[in-house]
């Protein structure tokens, strides 16, 4: 390592002489503090353009509130690393609460600090909390993005002439599986005949992989382009760059396609980490299970760029005028997956709050593509 590169933290613990008792028994900052410390651990760079940076975007604005420290880390492994990472920010820095936003840092990194550390409350981004089997001192928070997802895919829907969309995911888990299928099902609202293309990467940031799916969607007659990967920065450029259309995911990307960018659905964590750190400070623990989505104000729709119509923006703002009024339903039945399996039977809707939808391990008919 450089001499001029910062040390990580959980390096840094690993060398440290702890020398106040209190702190090395793991205990929390006293009562009587006037600051309280919370700590935020990233996957990877908080200016990927995408889901790192959007929680790093929320954690600035949260440095701004009175008597609030917010301490970071950014490249973490899903892996020991996050554990050492997290007890550091324990003992060095004295939090009480910490972020630990990746997908892989809740089961069993999270889940083990938080039973070595009762006093400290632990949110984790998109896990499935459960009550009386996990820890009253863990919970999980996550936004409707899907919904975003399926206004992505309206306004997809009038963009394309080939009919055939494209999207390039990670990692098929349930919260990817539902904006595949929101995409879909949005952009099928306005042309039951669209077809969505999705290539699995593998890995929640891996550019070459998907610069090469990028390529291959256009090369097979994409011409409109979302993904759910952690830096979308490699999708949306080389999507403008094969003259492809785009919709962005996690945070703003339009400055990287000015041509090609349609909209996007973007997270607005500032909502639920004020929401923590107010709890906190009232010497409440956050809530275990929290979930809002646009109506709440956790997700929110990139700005419209140049190539929308306005038959597009007109059909999109009616759709998200309902969603805003509450129990907006994409999933209505009766619906099958792609491999001809009834997943919503007739009669039955599941509305985005639906907890149902976060145990997703299907694509919905007219994704082309397999989860394995």
């Amino acid at each position: 390592m450089p001499l001029d590169e910062p040390m990580p933290r959980r390096r840094l613990l690993q060398g440290a002489a702890l020398a106040a008792p209190a702190l090395a028994l793991g205990l929390p900052r006293p009562a009587a503090a006037a600051t309280t410390t919370i700590g935020f651990i990233y996957v990877g760079p908080k200016d990927d353009y995408g889901y790192n940076q959007a929680h790093a975007e929320a954690a600035a604005a949260l440095k701004k509130l009175k008597d609030i420290k917010v301490v970071e880390e950014e490249k973490v492994a899903e892996t020991a690393d996050v554990e050492r990472t997290m007890e550091s920010m324990i003992k060095l820095d004295g939090a009480t609460l910490l972020f630990p936003t990746s997908f892989g840092y809740f089961d069993p990194y999270m889940l083990r600090v938080a039973a070595k550390y009762p006093k400290v409350e632990f949110r984790h981004c998109g896990g499935l909390w459960q009550q009386g089997k996990h820890p009253m001192n863990t919970g999980s928070y996550f936004g409707y993005i899907g919904m975003g997802q399926y206004l992505n895919g309206i306004v997809a829907a009038h963009a394309t002439k080939t009919k055939k969309l494209g999207f390039v995911a990670a990692k098929p888990i349930p919260q990817v599986l539902v904006n595949v299928n929101s995409f879909l099902l949005g952009a099928r609202s306005v042309d039951p005949s669209i077809t969505v293309q999705v290539i699995f990467t593998g890995e929640w940031s891996m550019p070459v992989k998907e610069a090469e799916a990028t390529n291959s969607l256009a090369g097979q007659g994409v011409d409109v382009v979302t993904c759910h990967v952690d830096g979308p920065k490699v999708v949306i450029e080389t999507a403008e760059r094969r003259g492809m259309f785009t919709c962005g995911y996690h945070a703003n990307q339009a400055k990287l396609a000015p041509k090609g960018y349609l909209t996007g659905a973007e997270w607005n964590w500032i909502k639920v980490y004020e929401a923590f750190a107010k709890d906190m400070q009232a010497g409440r623990a956050p809530g275990n299970f929290v979930r809002g989505g646009i109506a709440e104000g956790f997700v929110k729709m990139s700005p419209y760029g140049p190539a929308v119509p306005a038959a597009a923006k007109e059909r999109a703002d009616k759709v998200k005028a309902e969603i805003m009024k509450g129990g907006f339903a994409a999933f209505r039945g009766p619906l099958r997956d792609n491999k001809g399996t009834v997943v919503v039977p007739e009669g039955k809707a599941l509305p985005e709050t639906a907890i149902e939808l976060e145990s997703t391990n299907w694509l919905v008919e007219g994704v082309i593509g397999a989860i394995a």
